[in-house]
Formats: C-alpha cells, sequence, structure tokens
C-alpha cells in the first residue's frame, strides 16, 4: 500500500494526542501548573492537526462531513463522529485547567474514555479490511492503543517533570506500555512475514484448477488509482532496517531514558526533563518509520490482477 504522509502523520499525531488526553483525563498531572496548561493545549493541537491532516488525503475533501452519516457500518465514519464528540469533554477539561486550574473528574475519565474509543475506532479502519490479510488481525487495534497509550504516558512524563512534579506513576506506565507495544508489535510483523497469501491469482481468477496463472497483460498500460495506491513495494531488505530502527528509536532509547529518570527517585526536575522530552522525540521518530512500514509493507488482494 502507499505509504501516504498525510495519513502517517494523522495516525501518529492523533495517537500521540489522544494518549497525553488520556492520561490528562485521569488527572495525574498538577492541573493548576503552567506545564500542564501547555500539555492540554498541545495534545487538542495534536488531535486537531492529525485529524485536519487526513483529510489531505482525500480527494475531495470538502465532502469529508459526508463520511459522519455511515456510522453504523462504516468505521471511518464512526471515527469522525467520535473524534468530535470526544473534543466537547477534552476541550472543557482544558479550560478547566487553563482558566481555573481545576480538575473535574467525571469530564475528565468521560474525555479518556472517550480517547481509546477513537484511537480504536481508527485502527478498526485498517483491522476491518479483509482484502489487507496483515492488517485483518485483532493485534491491530491492540498496537494502535498500546502506541498511543506509550506515547501518552512519554508526554504526560515529560510534562510531570517539567512542573517540578514526581513522575514515577506516568514513568513507570510509560515503561510498561513501551515494552507491551513493540512486544505486540514484533508479535505483529511475526505474523504478517508468515502468512500465506488467502488470495493468490489462482483463486482470484477462479483459474485454479487448470494450473498455475501468469500474467500475460495487464488490465490497462497507464497507471491508475489502484497502482498508486494498492501497488506500493518495499525491499525486503529495507524494510529490515527500518523496523530496527523504529525498534531501537521508538523503544530502546525511550525506555532508557525512562528508566534513568525513575533511577533518580522519579523526582521532576531539569534532567528528568530534558530526559523525558529527549524520549518523547524519540518515541515519535521511531513511531513515524513504525507506521510507514505498515502501510509500505501491507499487500492489497487487487494487486493479483497486476502481477503483484
Amino acid at each position: 500500500m502507499h505509504p501516504a504522509p498525510s495519513i502517517i502523520v494523522f495516525t501518529v499525531a492523533s495517537g500521540l494526542g489522544y494518549g497525553q488526553a488520556f492520561f490528562l483525563g485521569l488527572g495525574l498531572l498538577d492541573p493548576a501548573e503552567p506545564a500542564t496548561r501547555v500539555s492540554h493545549v498541545l495534545a487538542l493541537c495534536l488531535i486537531g492537526g492529525g485529524l485536519l491532516s487526513s483529510t489531505l488525503h482525500l480527494g475531495n475533501p470538502q465532502r469529508a462531513w459526508r463520511a459522519l452519516s455511515q456510522w453504523r457500518s462504516s468505521w471511518l465514519s464512526r471515527e469522525g463522529v467520535m473524534a468530535l464528540a470526544g473534543f466537547l469533554p477534552l476541550t472543557v477539561t482544558a479550560a478547566l485547567s487553563i482558566f481555573t486550574g481545576d480538575f473535574f473528574w467525571p469530564i475528565g475519565w468521560l474525555g479518556s474514555a472517550m480517547c481509546i474509543g477513537t484511537v480504536y475506532c481508527t485502527a478498526m479502519i485498517y483491522a476491518s479490511l479483509r482484502a489487507v490479510q496483515s492488517w485483518h488481525t485483532p493485534l491491530t487495534p491492540a498496537c494502535y492503543l498500546l502506541f498511543s497509550g506509550a506515547g501518552g504516558a512519554l508526554l504526560a512524563t515529560f510534562f510531570g517533570a517539567a512542573g517540578g512534579t514526581p513522575v514515577i506513576l506516568t514513568g513507570v506506565a510509560a515503561l510498561v506500555l513501551l515494552l507491551a507495544a513493540w512486544g505486540t508489535k514484533s508479535a505483529w510483523r511475526k505474523r504478517a512475514q508468515a502468512l500465506v497469501p488467502a488470495s493468490t491469482p489462482e483463486t482470484a481468477t477462479g483459474l485454479g484448477t487448470i494450473g498455475r496463472v501468469r500474467l500475460l497483460e495487464r488490465p490497462h498500460m497507464t497507471e491508475n488509482y489502484l497502482t498508486r495506491e494498492m501497488g506500493f513495494r518495499v525491499a525486503r531488505k529495507h524494510a529490515r532496517k527500518l523496523w530496527i530502527i523504529a525498534l531501537l528509536a521508538g523503544g530502546l532509547l525511550p525506555g532508557l531514558l525512562v528508566a534513568g529518570v525513575l533511577l533518580l527517585a522519579g523526582e521532576g526536575g531539569r534532567i528528568a526533563a530534558v530526559a523525558t522530552l529527549m524520549a518523547s522525540v524519540a518515541f515519535a521518530a521511531g513511531l513515524l518509520v513504525e507506521r510507514w512500514l505498515f502501510f509500505a509493507e501491507a499487500r492489497h488482494t487487487v494487486m493479483n490482477y497486476y502481477g503483484g
């Protein structure tokens, strides 16, 4: 599949934003701290920016609102509905922190629950596609949720440290979620590489009883939407290198930095803030590479008709 930059930015930015908003909604940071107020603004900017980025992939972005009407059958529509509905409690929680320094747990917890629901809907857009065999697994939403949670925990740890508050709870959560996220992703990738294609040129054409089917001539000579979006291929050796980069940048380095902060008794301060900021940036970079591979390595069954 074509790894469109707009979709990669959307899934990474919104995932980080929802993860951060989830921890803010739990009330783990002091709402009166200036760092917490900045954190609320950043979370909303990541969510809003990510959602706006997703519209760049549409042929007619001005018609994006029509997708909201199909929530009964479409995960894309459900994601849009959840995202818009979730803005209300997230904005109220942010406003309380920014203008009054208060936290109202019923609204905060509602916002956190809607963050989980929105990220799940985003993941199910891909997990529900039977035509992309590697995506069609419960491991896909598990990866999306865990990566979002890990990124949110890292950002919560950074803003907690910047505010001078103890970060033991968010730091431990970040380590646990990092381990769970990359462990689940490793299992997802191992499954994807071991897959035996359920759809082949023989099954797609119904000519398998005659023998092996090979392409004599493509359906058309010029490039079209299908070949652009579904026909992208990445060399296995390059994919392996990129996977290692993603694992080191997004998993090992943030884990070591957060572990170092916790060894300092989990206290906030300048050193802890710098270390957790570096961990958050490294994680985001690794996640961008992971998400690029998620799309680039996917194989759509329609390519059976194009010799793919």
